[in-house]
């Protein structure tokens, strides 16, 4: 199941994980837009894959590599347990949830809360990386609640790093453990990218990876002249294209890639192999409806997939009809 890894990481640009929706076949349309992008699960949690079943969690499709699994959780022991199996099933990078702000998970002592105990943090790190072998990268927030001094976040990075940890992507806002929802903690908290820009040059050996608010290949290029990369979360779920556009521009060198129109006829073996195992088509076309983001038929095309993907027995003609009404406004207008 392992597999031989023959490549850096590069971790200019990256798609952020997002519960509920960066699942394997949200990243298996990234990847045919865009081969390069490193590329992250939704959080697992250490728990869920010691008691339960890894092969239904940790399962993928070999094209989504590059990849990272994401890991929550506060118990060294079960987080060195979880980072094997990771490497056991051939993820490329292992990461740690520091950020997440949601009751759920502080009831179980992981995520932001995990901010407030930089120790115990860089003990987790240590068992990962000697359970793994792998590179091991902790995800953060700038602060949380009041502990939101730049000296707070440097304390953190500075004794996590000591494990040996290289990287830290870096959500530019704070996060308020109570009062407000995980919606709202990525909205409402003011972003500072300054902050993220200090620890990079107070830390120049260390890869910081910038997170947070960044819509436009323009604010890319911006903090690539201060950090070593850029995770993009919300706008690469809701306009995906953007991100084989973005990663074009970053990487003068070519590599294959499709664009919306290819990706989703390059996507209905992989849609039909899905459906033969018993999944519903709407789990994988809930992930296409942003595809054609701004293009003519773009709203026919979210229609057709919003009303018959759902329904029993729907099958790969569905998508293939949906594609037709936005493939020829585009092939008239490309005349």
């Amino acid at each position: 199941m392992a597999r031989m890894r023959s490549y850096t990481l590069d971790r200019r640009l990256s798609v952020a994980p997002m519960m509920d929706w960066t699942d394997r076949h949200f990243r298996y349309l990234v990847r045919l837009l865009a081969p390069r992008t490193l590329l992250y699960t939704e959080m697992v949690t250490a728990a869920a894959l010691v008691h339960g079943d890894p092969e239904r969690l940790l399962a993928y499709d070999a094209q989504e590599h590059p990849l990272a699994l994401q890991l929550g959780g506060s118990d060294p022991e079960a987080l060195a347990h979880a980072s094997r199996l990771g490497r056991d099933f051939g993820y490329d990078e292992i990461n740690l949830n520091c950020g997440c702000p949601s009751d759920r998970v502080q009831s179980g002592r992981f995520g932001a809360c995990l901010m407030a105990e930089p120790e115990l943090v860089a003990e987790c790190v240590t068992a990962m990386r000697e359970a793994s072998g792998l590179p091991v990268t902790v995800k953060t927030r700038i602060g949380i609640d009041d502990q939101d001094s730049y000296e707070h976040l440097r304390r953190f990075i500075e004794t996590v790093a000591a494990t040996g940890c290289g990287t830290f992507i870096v959500h530019a806002r704070k996060a308020w453990l109570q009062g407000l929802s995980p919606k709202e903690n990525r909205e409402i908290p003011p972003l500072d990218y300054p902050r993220v820009h200090r620890l990079k040059a107070d830390f120049p050996r260390l890869e910081i990876i910038i997170n947070g608010g960044i819509r436009s290949m323009d604010e890319i290029r911006a903090q690539l002249a201060h950090v070593d990369g850029v995770m993009i979360g919300r706008e690469a779920y809701a306009n995906p294209a953007l991100i084989g556009q973005w990663e074009a521009a970053l990487w003068p060198e070519p590599m294959p890639a499709h664009d919306a129109v290819g990706a989703v006829r390059a996507m209905l073996p992989y849609i039909e192999r899905h459906l033969a195992r018993g999944e519903r088509l709407a789990a994988v076309t809930r992930h296409l409806l942003g595809l054609f983001h701004g293009i003519p038929g773009a709203r026919a095309w979210r229609r057709h997939l919003s009303v018959h993907a759902p329904r029993p027995g729907a099958g790969v003609e569905v998508v293939e009809a949906a594609l037709r009404m936005v493939a020829e406004p585009l092939e008239r207008s490309a005349v």
